[in-house]
């Protein structure tokens, strides 16, 4: 189930490595439909890591929740899960082909965290947002009302009268 007002979106599920190959392109589709398509691939890495996580520890259910919220300066992930055991980060040695994904969730955002919620735990972490360039941000006007209101009063005939009376 999906539920997304405005700039928030959660999606329920259980972490199973296929479900969460589709996980990531809802996730993809989210950042793009909002504008932050700067963020697809740290979120999606991030949010791999976190259900992959979900998918090898949470006891006794792998069902869990992930939410996206997006603000003006800041996209948090997070995904609550029915485990209450806290994950920590630990070091890996070289040859371990597991055991990094904190340390990877620590190294791609700006902040990251984990608390205890109700019967689990949620585990977050944040991306900043970059300002829109000027040119997405400046409104583009009509193309049929680009001529200043001055040279469209100074222009003869009925048209200029009309296009002053409407831009004014």
């Amino acid at each position: 189930m999906i539920r997304q007002p405005s700039r928030h979106c959660t999606v329920e599920l259980q972490a199973l490595p296929a479900r969460i190959r589709h996980v990531r392109r809802i996730v993809s589709a989210q950042l793009r439909y909002w504008r932050l398509d700067a963020l697809v691939d740290p979120a999606t890495l991030g949010v791999t890591e976190l259900l992959a996580n979900v998918h090898r520890h949470a006891r006794p259910s792998k069902q869990c929740t992930l939410e996206l919220h997006a603000l003006l300066d800041q996209l948090t992930v997070s995904v609550h899960d029915l485990d209450p055991t806290l994950p920590r980060i630990r070091a890996a040695d070289t040859w371990e082909t597991c055991g990094r994904g904190l340390s990877l969730i620590a190294a791609l955002s700006e902040s990251w965290g984990v608390r205890p919620d109700g019967a689990g735990k949620v585990v977050w972490f944040t991306l900043p947002v970059l300002a829109p360039a000027l040119e997405e941000a400046r409104p583009v006007p009509a193309c049929w009302d680009t001529m200043p209101l001055e040279a469209a009063r100074m222009t003869d005939g009925p048209r200029a009268r009309l296009r002053s009376a409407t831009a004014g």
